[in-house]
């Protein structure tokens, strides 16, 4: 039987993991405006500005989480 040793750290897996669910989140908020828009496109203009907030704080969120990440397991 032939064995290999893992190398490195594993919480490259678990940034990559994480950042599926502010992929979900994006997704989310920008069905969620195009059947809004979809349904009564006079609100348009209107919805608009509130897609790109939630999508500002879902990143920055995703940003967030990274870095500390980084910087509790000691590597910054």
């Amino acid at each position: 039987m032939i064995t290999a040793d893992v190398v490195g750290s594993t919480a490259a897996i678990g940034y990559g993991l994480a950042a599926i669910g502010p992929g979900i989140g994006v997704g989310l908020v920008f069905s969620a405006y195009i059947q809004s828009t979809a349904r009564q496109p006079e609100s348009s203009r209107l919805t608009l500005p509130y897609v790109w907030i939630g999508f500002a704080i879902i990143e920055a969120l995703a940003l967030l989480g990274i870095a500390f990440g980084f910087i509790w397991a000691g590597n910054v």
